[in-house]
């Protein structure tokens, strides 16, 4: 073979990379079918390209060429020239339905989630976030500016919380306890799920004001009212968190800070457990010593927790962990990591156990 000549792997290669490249286009492309709702005027039906385009106020040229690259990502079926359906993938991008990812997909493709990807080089060099630089404050500083924003990011951390809600009840044995508190809980959306599943418990939701906004709804909807209620605060500030859990869950929370802003966190989870008891949950992606080390790590789930790694890096200043991180953490926040156990269905997601420990 010349050094001219492409053999197989060198295909397969150049497909690779290519495909790396374009990604922030396939993105774009999931961007235009929610906001144009492609999915959701398709509906249980086959309809031509033209009348969606007719619906949507759009060029029906242009969205034929949209829904066939819909389609050659498996979100759509074309069945003759120009007329689609939607495939089950596809139905996750239709609001109307359970489980929908419309709004994560709007959060995470909307420029103020993208654009300080831009300078993800910047962010390797220096260890900044490239989004205090680029939006001039932080990002949860610019949610808390901006309600309607504030709002979305929340529906979308709902949305991605629910493949985990769906199983965590299930997965660990919430029956040694009497009450939760979910830290960072958002709209209530795993709380309401594990306090469901286990009618013995009772539990709060703690979190700022803006991202307890949907708890009232979601605990009323679940008939927990009278077993659950929201409690605004900030968990950096001490004696915040309520008392009266047995057992303090926190996910994906740790990650969006520093290993000191995460210790601060821990060590006020610490306090707030009964004398001489009580756990903490911790449910993250927990990262292998090497990559392609650890359980699982060739799923496809996988590399989706590397690239969040780098969305923490620039656009929040927090990480992925090793499951020796989260025992730094915890020993330095007084705690001792019992467990680390991956949560089945719901990759890249484990669940780690502490218990108090002596201080370090």
């Amino acid at each position: 073979m010349t050094t001219n000549e492409i053999g197989p792997a060198d295909a397969a290669d150049r497909s690779l990379i290519v495909r790396t490249a374009f990604g922030s286009m396939a993105a774009q492309t999931l961007r235009a079918a929610v906001q144009l709702r492609v999915v959701e005027l398709i509906g249980d039906t086959t309809r031509p390209a033209d009348d969606i385009a007719a619906e949507a106020g759009a060029d029906p040229r242009s969205v034929l060429r949209l829904s066939r690259a819909l389609a050659a990502f498996g979100l759509l079926r074309e069945h003759a020239p120009g007329t689609f359906s939607v495939t089950p993938t596809g139905m996750l991008l239709d609001p109307r339905r359970p489980g929908s990812l419309t709004t994560f997909v709007r959060v995470f493709t909307d420029p103020v989630a993208t654009r300080a990807w831009e300078r993800l080089d910047d962010s390797v060099r220096t260890g900044d976030v490239a989004f205090d630089a680029v939006f001039g404050t932080d990002f949860f500083g610019h949610l808390a500016r901006h309600p309607e924003l504030s709002a979305a990011f929340n529906s979308a951390m709902s949305q991605a919380t629910r493949a985990v809600a769906a199983v965590l009840p299930s997965a660990f044995d919430f029956g040694r306890f009497t009450s939760v508190t979910d830290v960072g809980g958002g709209d209530g959306t795993l709380l309401a799920a594990v306090l469901t599943a286990h009618p013995g418990l009772t539990g709060a939701v703690f979190d700022t004001a803006e991202g307890l906004a949907g708890a009232p709804a979601t605990l009323e909807r679940h008939g927990l009212t009278e077993r659950c209620s929201p409690h605004p605060g900030d968990f950096f500030a001490p004696g915040s968190l309520p008392k009266g859990s047995d057992l303090y869950l926190i996910k994906s929370v740790l990650h969006n800070w520093p290993d000191e802003q995460a210790v601060t966190i821990l060590r006020h989870c610490r306090e707030a457990l009964p004398p001489g008891g009580g756990r903490i949950l911790i449910v993250e992606p927990v990262l292998p010593d090497v990559v392609g080390a650890g359980p699982g790590d060739n799923a496809p789930d996988t590399g989706i927790t590397y690239l969040s790694d780098l969305n923490m890096l620039v656009n929040v200043g927090g990480r992925e962990r090793t499951r020796a991180d989260f025992e730094d953490l915890c020993r330095r926040a007084a705690l001792s990591v019992t467990s680390v156990t991956p949560l089945a269905g719901a990759a890249p997601f484990s669940l780690v156990e502490a218990a108090p420990g002596a201080a370090a």
